[in-house]
């Protein structure tokens, strides 16, 4: 069953944005030796509905929920989370297939 990680960002201070781009820069390589794959990463974003306006949205795919908890619970993500919590808001679910 394959499990989804959705990310919603807040870019709420400009000045750390160089801090969540050294994040963005070394994340990807961390979730991709886990098995994530990339379904979208992006701040192109339109509102279709409601009042939700993230400045940037993260999907990625795992094969199993396991290996999605594995991923940002090993000590490599770990190292580097840092970086995105100091430097923006982020909310973040899990979706599972059905």
């Amino acid at each position: 069953m394959s499990a989804y990680f959705i990310v919603s960002i807040q870019i709420t201070d400009p000045e750390k944005r160089p801090v969540y781009d050294e994040y963005i820069e070394k994340v990807k390589p961390i979730v991709e030796s886990y098995g994530g794959e990339y379904l979208a990463r992006s701040e192109n974003i339109s509102v279709f509905t409601g009042d939700w306006e993230p400045d940037r949205i993260i999907i990625i795919r795992f094969e199993t929920r396991e290996k999605l908890e594995i991923c940002f619970a090993s000590e490599k993500y770990q190292k580097i989370a840092g970086l995105r919590v100091q430097s923006v808001l982020t909310n973040a679910i899990i979706v599972e297939d059905g």
